[in-house]
């Protein structure tokens, strides 16, 4: 799914024009331009590594899509002879997952190319996850909105609404649907949270360690401190 990613995503991730506030460190003058150009770059290799095949394993579906009041039965699922009926669902699921994901890429390509000029230098001076934050902000109701249908027609197609009510049964007569167990928006939250934890990490990873910065840009951009 990644080789549909890139090109999409590389086509609106065009230099932003330089405007004339910056900053100067030693022989390196930091322009608006070149920090909105350094975030999108930093923010399209976070994406990326979310639609790398085997991003949502079993084990991140299992605790990712089940809250806690939801995981506290899952030992009674078991108990109740369902354990195999719950690795064929999730193992499924997690394909289903990745397909949703590759969905939602318009979302970030929008979000990204909105960046102000100013919201990139205060991003660059703020450090941290500032860009995640940024991204999660501007996109994460979006986000969960565009992967609902998608994941909608993945489970349908998978045919795996059937497996999860099945499964849910003994989660139901437990709770007393007092909780929220509606698979199509659940995942959606799921798996727009674990792609922001996932862009959010690589953010990290590129602002302290240099062998990450991936560009000439990154390179100029993240080995300085701006504050």
């Amino acid at each position: 799914m990644k080789k549909y990613f890139l090109p999409i995503l590389l086509s609106f991730t065009l230099p932003l024009l330089f405007a004339c506030g910056g900053m100067r460190l030693g022989n390196y003058m930091l322009t608006e331009g070149d920090a909105a150009a350094a975030i999108r770059q930093m923010l399209e290799i976070g994406a990326k590594d979310n639609f790398a095949s085997g991003a949502f394993s079993k084990e991140t579906i299992l605790t990712t899509i089940f809250p806690g009041s939801i995981s506290k039965t899952l030992n009674t699922i078991n108990q109740l002879g369902l354990t195999s009926e719950v690795d064929r669902f999730t193992t499924t699921l997690s394909t289903a997952a990745e397909k949703s994901a590759n969905a939602s890429v318009p979302i970030f390509v929008s979000s990204i190319n909105k960046m102000s000029l100013n919201d990139a230098m205060r991003i660059i001076k703020t450090g941290g996850s500032s860009a995640t934050d940024y991204l999660r902000v501007a996109a994460g109701d979006s986000l969960r909105r565009s992967i609902r249908p998608a994941m909608q027609s993945a489970l349908e197609e998978y045919k795996l609404l059937e497996q999860w009510n099945k499964i849910v049964k003994p989660v139901q007569s437990l709770t007393g649907n007092r909780i929220n167990i509606d698979l199509p928006t659940l995942m959606a939250g799921a798996v727009s949270e674990a792609m922001f934890r996932k862009i959010a990490a690589k953010e990290e990873e590129i602002r302290s360690n240099a062998a990450a910065r991936q560009t000439t840009l990154l390179q100029k951009v993240f080995s300085k401190n701006w504050n």
